[in-house]
Parts: C-alpha cells; sequence; structure tokens
C-alpha cells in the first residue's frame, strides 16, 4: 500500500530542522535523559500529529514535552497532560483505550485527530513566535489534508492563536476581531468549523483545580454533541 499524504507530511515534518535552537534541545535531553527513562530511547525529534484522517474533530496543542512526546515521539504520550486527556477522550468514544504510554500501546483515536503548533520540544515550553511561525505551515498542510473537520478543539491559548493564525494566513477569517480565548468559548466560523477552546491540561492547570475533569470532559461531550 502506498503512503499516504498525512504520512508523507508526517516523515518531512519528523525530518525537519528548521529551528537550531528547538533540534538542539530535543537531542540533548534525548542524549541526557530523566532519570526514570534512563533505560528507554528517546525519540528527540520534531514529533507529528496522529490520529483518524477522516477525524471531525481535531485537538491542537502547544508543543511535545521534554520528556513525554519528546521521549515517546507520539503527541500527549507518556506525561501527565496526556494521563490527563485520554481518559477523557476515551469516556467520550473518541479513544480506543484510557491510556498512552507509548508508540507500541496499541492506542487508536476514532473520529479525531491530534496535533500541535510546534512539533519540537522547546525549552521550557515556550517557543519563540520565529518558531511558531516556522512550523505553522505544517499545520496548514496537515488542515487541508484533514477534510472531514468540524470541530477544533484548542488545548491553551497558544494553540487559540495558532489557529487563528492558521486561518488568517489561509484567508478563512479577515481578522482576529471578536474571538477572545477563554475556556469553554465556542465560535461558528465562516468556513463551517466549530471552534471550542479548553484550558490546557497541564499539571500547572489540573493540579490547581484550574481545569477539572467535569470541565475537561464537558467540552468533549460538546464536541461529541456538535458531530451528530
Amino acid at each position: 500500500m502506498s503512503p499516504t499524504k498525512l504520512q508523507l507530511l508526517n516523515s518531512q515534518i519528523i525530518a525537519c530542522e528548521r529551528c537550531p535552537r528547538l533540534i538542539a534541545h530535543c537531542r540533548h535531553i534525548a542524549q541526557v535523559k530523566r532519570r526514570a527513562y534512563q533505560d528507554q530511547e528517546y525519540w528527540g525529534r520534531p514529533v507529528p500529529g496522529f490520529g483518524d484522517s477522516l477525524a471531525r474533530v481535531l485537538l491542537l496543542g502547544l508543543a511535545p514535552g521534554a520528556h513525554g512526546s519528546n521521549r515517546t515521539g507520539r503527541m500527549f504520550t507518556g506525561d501527565s497532560s496526556g494521563n490527563f486527556l485520554y481518559p477523557v477522550l476515551h469516556e467520550t468514544g473518541f479513544a480506543s483505550q484510557p491510556t498512552a504510554t507509548d508508540l507500541h500501546d496499541k492506542l487508536k483515536l476514532h473520529d479525531a485527530y491530534i496535533t500541535a503548533c510546534a512539533r519540537c520540544a522547546p525549552p521550557d515550553n515556550k517557543p519563540t513566535r520565529e518558531e511558531l511561525a516556522n512550523c505553522s505551515h505544517w499545520l496548514d498542510h496537515e488542515l487541508a489534508l484533514l477534510k472531514n473537520l468540524q470541530v477544533v478543539v484548542v488545548l491553551g491559548k497558544i494553540a487559540f492563536d495558532g489557529y487563528l493564525a492558521h486561518l488568517l494566513r489561509t484567508n478563512q477569517i479577515p481578522s482576529r476581531s471578536g474571538y477572545k480565548f477563554a475556556h469553554a468559548a465556542k465560535y461558528k466560523l465562516p468556513n463551517g468549523i466549530t471552534l471550542l477552546a479548553s484550558y490546557h491540561p497541564s499539571q500547572q492547570n489540573t493540579l490547581t483545580g484550574r481545569l477539572t475533569r467535569p470541565m475537561f470532559l464537558s467540552i468533549f461531550h460538546t464536541a461529541r454533541e456538535l458531530i451528530k
């Protein structure tokens, strides 16, 4: 079977070296490792999106975690954010199982696709504007290939801003006027897609109670209702 356009795009993303600072950081983390993962081989490269190519729901995050996705090679896999996310996706029917540990754990997404604004783990979880701009064309190409999308769930304000920037670049909205980030904010876009905003499932948000499980679950129940 010949590779799909998404598979070809993902192979290009994995090979990208457009941001020297990020590539150096990913490789350094992969070499030094965290003590708990000393016996594991880290991914240490840009991380592609994954999921159902016919998905009606897209999840858009910020960037891979240094010892999560940068270790496992899959978005939201092997870290606390994923541990919060996947049980909710499983409960709402978007994931085949509530856990995500590595590329060989048999997790499948149903009607959902997960990607990020930045594909490399940035120092302190803060990519620069230039690095986000360097990565933006990957998101543009990816979304052009996901032709069935009806709902985009953005996880955090940077992802919210990144998706709006995509809509501006591709002439799908005339301006950012009228779009304000807030948890559970919902916007019907001119392209027919519904934009849903959520706080990011980071430990900083989940351990402080800024984002609770019922709050997060409500986002994906809404997404499920929107695609019925």
